[in-house]
């Protein structure tokens, strides 16, 4: 079992930056992969990010690429989003996950951005 705690949302206006973070504890994290996905008001879940167990691999959504860094630090149990050049478009609920092959198999609560015009 991984218990993920997402932190890090808020409220930015379009052209800022956030940085998310998702701290796991419970089984080795090191040994998963780890992912962002978002849920706009309205719309179904989608992935934003991927990054291999060991971070060597990214993985991003074509709506994110060149504004948005997955990274992670397995010393800290921790994987980061880093947001730039933020669009209202972005705005929703974010969530980290964790992937054991190819199943993203536990969630963490999520954490919300809202971007302004």
């Amino acid at each position: 079992q991984v218990q993920l705690v997402e932190s890090g949302g808020g409220l930015v206006e379009a052209g800022g930056s956030l940085r998310l973070s998702c701290s796991a504890s419970g089984r080795t994290f090191s040994s998963y992969g780890m992912g962002w996905f978002r849920q706009a008001p309205g719309k179904e879940r989608e992935p934003v990010a991927d990054i291999r167990a060991s971070g060597t691999s990214t993985y991003y959504a074509a709506s994110v690429r060149g504004r948005f860094t997955i990274s992670r630090d397995n010393a800290k149990n921790t994987v980061y989003l880093q947001m730039n050049s933020l669009k209202p478009e972005d705005t929703g609920v974010y969530y980290c996950a964790a992937r054991e092959d190819s199943e993203y198999k536990f969630w963490g609560q999520g954490t919300q951005v809202t971007v302004s015009s």
